[in-house]
């Protein structure tokens, strides 16, 4: 839930002219709403966080839990929340429906990446399936186009992404092919009259493929390695394709799948740059999907925070509350002086990226950094967060903490697992640094 605990009016911040936002418990929302000034955030920031907040709260909390055990989300929730304006916020203004070019009042050219931040990690506040089967899974498989496509594709495919007449999913990893992209063993042959490409492959961990129209698919060419990677738009209606949902602990709205491909037929047209030329059109889209996850694991983290912090004062043990004993009040603040600490590195990520883009060579390493700490963190509170609960912990539907601990493993291996993203700061940051003159 969102609302102060009390159920009585929001009180006027002292000294701030304005009301207090979302929960008003101790650290139950990022400090910029009720406690630090910040100057990131503007009117502008406020009342996008104000119309997100209403939408979330109004259309998905009450019914998203009931989604994420179905599987899927209703068609009507999903095209109700591309209308809302809230999704696919990287597509080009030229390819964006006429009526969403404001939200919440805000004109759409005007938006910057601490409006994204907020709806991040608003959205972060349901089930993580949910937001993968509302339109998490065309944010990762459309970029592509909007980056690498031509014109005449992204005027094909990207304005149905609002009407849901298209929905795309990203295929790259394979049974043998993870986070080594380049291993990649799924191929494409031109046909004889070089109309076709035939593909044929095993695809794994595809989200979203249920209802997407069509793939994002990479697949090799030519020789191994990296150079000989191209990237295909495969539609989805072919018969000589097999879908197979996988069933994983939690995100099972998400819709992870297999997809088998069979002597598909592609048209040529569907190619998204070069032959053999993906490779950077994949890496492209990892510092935003990383850095989304880690949102996720900071606002989720929160969440066990907050639940455990009720908690505490609501539950009595040996004729006190659980939050007089020193050291549950221990556990809370460390969980406390994570998340508060993490959240001030994401801003500084986020405002490094205002200013310099995505592609900055020297934000990936924060960003794969900031990325394990989220999963430690939040791994580690929703251990303190269940340890206080006790066995409510471990019943389903009591806490949101209890999806969460089915959600996590998600948010820790996706989008490359700590052990491939240390290796990648401890690169990234000695070649940045070499250049620099550092001498090591």
């Amino acid at each position: 839930m969102s609302a102060n605990h009390t159920g009585s009016p929001k009180p006027v911040l002292p000294n701030k002219g304005r009301t207090a936002v979302g929960t008003l418990a101790p650290w139950g929302e990022p400090a910029w709403f009720n406690a630090l000034e910040s100057p990131y955030y503007n009117d502008s920031h406020r009342r996008f966080q104000a119309y997100v907040r209403d939408f979330v709260d109004t259309h998905l909390l009450p019914y998203a839990q009931e989604w994420e055990a179905a599987g899927e989300c209703p068609l009507a929730a999903r095209l109700q929340f591309a209308k809302s304006g809230l999704a696919f916020l990287d597509v080009p203004r030229e390819y964006r429906p006429r009526e969403l070019m404001t939200i919440a009042g805000i004109p759409f050219d005007e938006l910057d990446v601490f409006h994204e931040l907020i709806l991040m990690d608003e959205m972060a506040r349901i089930p993580s399936g949910v937001p993968l089967a509302l339109a998490g899974a065309s944010n990762v498989g459309a970029p592509p186009i909007w980056t690498a496509g031509t014109e005449e594709q992204k005027r094909r495919w990207l304005p149905g992404l609002f009407t849901w007449e298209t929905s795309f999913c990203l295929a790259i990893t394979e049974p043998t092919a993870g986070s080594d992209v380049s291993a990649i063993r799924a191929t494409a042959e031109k046909t004889a009259d070089g109309r076709f490409y035939v593909v044929n492959g095993r695809k794994k961990w595809v989200t979203g493929a249920p209802w997407a129209t069509h793939m994002t698919t990479a697949v090799r060419m030519c020789e191994p390695g990296r150079s000989g990677i191209s990237l295909l738009v495969v539609p989805l209606n072919s018969p000589d394709i097999t879908i197979r949902k996988i069933h994983n602990s939690g995100h099972n709205a998400g819709g992870s799948s297999w997809v088998i491909l069979e002597n598909v037929k592609v048209p040529v047209d569907h190619l998204l740059g070069k032959e053999n030329g993906a490779f950077p059109i994949i890496m492209r889209n990892f510092n935003k999907e990383r850095f989304i996850l880690t949102v996720d694991c900071n606002r989720q983290a929160r969440i066990c925070l907050s639940e455990a912090l009720q908690h505490a004062h609501d539950r009595e043990t040996f004729g006190k509350p659980l939050a007089s004993h020193q050291i549950i009040r221990h556990k809370l603040t460390t969980i406390a002086r994570e998340v508060e600490g993490h959240w001030a590195w994401l801003e500084q990520i986020a405002y490094h990226v205002k200013i310099h883009g995505w592609q900055t060579k020297d934000v990936a390493s924060r960003i794969a950094l900031a990325k394990i700490q989220g999963g430690r963190m939040v791994e580690q509170a929703v251990r303190e967060s269940q340890q206080i609960h006790g066995g409510m912990g471990f019943e389903k539907g009591v806490t949101m903490t209890e999806q969460i601990s089915r959600d996590l493993r998600l948010k820790v291996i996706g989008g490359g697992s700590e052990e491939i993203l240390s290796d990648l700061a401890w690169r990234e940051e000695h070649k940045r640094t070499s250049g620099l003159g550092a001498k090591l």
